[in-house]
């Protein structure tokens, strides 16, 4: 018996999520196609132009976003975001600092807070 290894895909959307990129960003070919494991691991070790600016400047997806702002996916929406963002305007918000912005940055070191002590507690 002889087995034929298969290369294995996955749509643009799993694999725009893989690269933390906003696939609607991305270039036609890109959303157009499917991406192999081995494609998706080239485009990780060596980002085309293309990559590297969307990871600079964006759009970014919305846990790319969460993350920068130092919040939750949920703390996000309740401050009313909902689409993704650039680096600039992500640095905007950073610089202005909402309400919201402020009370979610401090829910979020909370939890962190807690993990850590939850975390302590059972070792």
């Amino acid at each position: 018996m002889t087995s034929h290894k298969t290369a294995q895909t996955m749509k643009p959307a799993t694999a725009a999520k893989k690269l933390g990129v906003y696939l609607e960003a991305t270039p036609p070919e890109f959303q157009e196609g499917v991406v192999s494991r081995d494609e998706l691991n080239a485009l990780q070790a060596e980002p085309p132009e293309w990559l590297r600016e969307l990871r600079r400047t964006g759009p970014h997806p919305r846990p790319v976003v969460a993350a920068k702002l130092g919040v939750s996916i949920g703390g996000l929406t309740r401050g009313g975001i909902t689409e993704a963002l650039t680096t600039e305007q992500i640095d905007e918000l950073k610089t202005e600092n909402p309400d919201w912005l402020a009370r979610e940055r401090a829910t979020q070191a909370e939890v962190r807070k807690e993990t850590v002590r939850v975390k302590e507690k059972e070792h």
